[in-house]
């Protein structure tokens, strides 16, 4: 069956490293995220689509080039990873020496905390609100 040419989401992010095994076994580690097959990390649909039905997404978007929302990181991008327990990542990235980035915030639409990985890169924590 053929498609109709429609973006349907984002199929990935992919991001340089300065040693991309040691910033896996972070994530790994401090983040709880689990290897595929193939050594990286997949999140499956399904499992947001079950937690927050229509509320599940993924949120695309541009920031002006002077926005500060990305400090204290030097790079031009931002990773928001959706958690289904808030405070339970802040704990294990508490026993993993991760500092957070701010205090944890709370908004309508779920809510967030920050940290920077090992590579610099600021990670945005988002639990959303259960729809």
């Amino acid at each position: 069956m053929a498609g109709q040419g429609r973006v349907m989401g984002v199929g990935g992010v992919f991001v340089k490293s300065a040693d991309p095994e040691a910033t896996r076994r972070w994530y790994a580690q401090a983040l709880g995220l689990e290897r595929n097959e193939y050594g990286e990390f997949d999140f499956r649909h399904t499992a947001s689509a079950e937690a927050w039905r229509d509320g599940a997404r993924t949120i695309f978007a541009r920031f002006n080039a002077d926005t500060t929302y990305f400090d204290p990181s030097p790079h031009p991008v931002m990773i928001n990873l959706m958690v289904d327990d808030l405070d339970a990542v802040m704990a294990r990235l508490a026993s993993h020496g991760v500092a957070l980035i701010g205090e944890p915030e709370d908004y309508p639409y779920g809510r967030f905390a920050w940290v920077m990985d090992p590579d610099g890169v600021k990670i945005e924590l988002w639990q959303p609100v259960h729809a």
